[in-house]
């Protein structure tokens, strides 16, 4: 009987690797061997901190994140791997496909063809890990809807960050600038040829975004899941433009000071969450017409290179320990099984 290696989270700051038996094969389902997965720094972050809403479901799109945020819980959506068995049922031509599942951590695992996707040719198992969160810059730059010689501003260069300035890049504006805290996300954006990548703790921060922007940001997104950013994203914002809120700030509080400029701003705040297809373009597009539109995006962006570590699933727990004590030493972390 086939046995698996599972990365669960038992409690705050605390993780555990279970070895179980997986269950026979059905006739329609397939076996896959994971190659390597990625961590979240966002989500799984406020997990391993048990900084999470207790009364928040995992995921109400995809069928195996289900249920409730609480311990135990196994949690990841970034699992790259190969097909090593296919039942009856199946097309054999499934047989060692190379495929992407939004699954946990582990290193085995059954599922209907249905829920996996076959990672292109074109792209290494490792580029494939940063598949969702492609679909969330894309989801976010959608949201968005930039604008021919807007003046543009994000917050945060994690992946997610990163990945969303990529795609910005692509567009005229007439500035994209983006602020980080860490010097290697700060280094990493401006190797995009941003036009500036600054640092959102110095004390001239909104002085140089002020003088940069001159009539401050048409568009801002906030993607830093700081919630002190939404301050300064109002502040940077002008008068009728966007701010996109991708962040999740689990259980941090957000305190705003709405009581003075922001009232005649009429600024939008606009929630943004990859879950859904947003009701205004929800006619044209679907999830497989976006999906689409990561694929193509991964090969151009090519973001493997913002892997800094990878872990064997058996050393899980100093990847979450680094990126918890240590966040400006990293970009992406992978879990890798042999």
């Amino acid at each position: 009987m086939m046995r698996s290696q599972t990365l669960f989270f038992i409690a705050p700051r605390q993780i555990e690797i279970r070895s179980t038996n997986l269950p026979e094969l059905k006739t329609d389902e397939v076996l896959v061997q994971t190659v390597c997965s990625a961590i979240s720094a966002g989500t799984e972050m406020l997990i391993y901190q048990g900084r999470f809403p207790r009364t928040l479901e995992t995921d109400s799109v995809i069928s195996g994140l289900r249920g409730g945020f609480k311990y135990p819980l196994a949690y990841g959506y970034a699992c790259v791997g190969k097909v090593v068995e296919v039942g009856k049922d199946v097309d054999r031509e499934w047989l060692n496909r190379l495929v992407f599942a939004f699954q946990p951590h582990t290193s085995h695992f059954i599922s209907k063809t249905d829920s996996l996707f076959s990672v292109p040719d074109s792209l290494l198992p490792e580029s494939a890990c940063f598949f969702p969160n492609m679909e969330t810059a894309v989801n976010l730059v959608q949201d968005a809807a930039p604008i021919f010689g807007e003046r543009v501003l994000v917050l945060g260069q994690g992946i997610i960050g990163l990945l969303t300035a990529s795609l910005l890049r692509e567009f005229p504006l007439e500035t994209l600038v983006t602020a980080d805290p860490y010097e290697m996300r700060r280094k990493a954006s401006l190797e995009l040829k941003v036009s500036e990548a600054l640092d959102p703790n110095s004390e001239t921060f909104k002085d140089v975004l002020s003088a940069y922007a001159q009539k401050k940001f048409d568009l801002t997104l906030e993607l830093s899941g700081d919630p002190s950013a939404l301050e300064d994203a109002l502040a940077l914002t002008c008068f009728s433009g966007r701010i996109v809120i991708g962040s999740w700030y689990g259980e941090k509080k957000v305190e705003l000071d709405l009581g003075g400029a922001f009232h005649r701003s009429r600024i939008k705040l606009i929630s943004s969450q990859v879950s859904t297809i947003a009701p205004e373009l929800a006619a044209r597009w679907d999830k497989a017409r976006r999906f689409e539109a990561a694929w193509k995006a991964l090969e151009r962006v090519q973001p493997e290179k913002w892997i800094t570590h990878r872990f064997p699933i058996e050393r899980a727990a100093e990847a979450y320990r680094l990126l918890d004590e240590n966040p400006q030493e990293t970009i992406q972390i992978l879990v890798t099984y042999s």
